[in-house]
């Protein structure tokens, strides 16, 4: 749950796991295991290095999500997808003008 929690934080930040690495200095291995609930318990000072560098207190990783956090959550499906597409060099504004025609079409219709 706290691997899910910092890859949603992650990706509003739209930022690389490795971006994330650097900016830590935790090896990526190591923050992948830990987006990877891979640790049941992460230790507070990692938590805490990762919360700053996504400029949210640690407890959004640590505690029970709000009502809000569920609606805005990405889930492993869109995770991945993101990812592809970032991947892919598939840009940000190519991603939103995508989905305006998208918008477009489904109002013409």
């Amino acid at each position: 749950m706290i691997g899910q929690r910092i890859v949603h934080y992650r990706m509003k930040n739209n930022m690389s796991i490795l971006e994330l690495a650097q900016k830590t200095g935790i090896s990526t291995s190591h923050l992948k295991k830990i987006e990877e609930d891979k640790y049941s318990y992460p230790s507070v000072q990692k938590l805490e290095q990762i919360a700053n560098v996504l400029n949210i207190p640690v407890q959004l990783l640590l505690g029970p999500q709000t009502s809000q956090e569920k609606e805005t959550e990405l889930d492993d499906v869109w995770i991945e997808v993101v990812k592809e597409a970032m991947e892919s060099g598939v840009s940000k504004e190519q991603f939103k003008a995508f989905i305006e025609n998208k918008k477009r079409e489904r109002d013409d219709e």
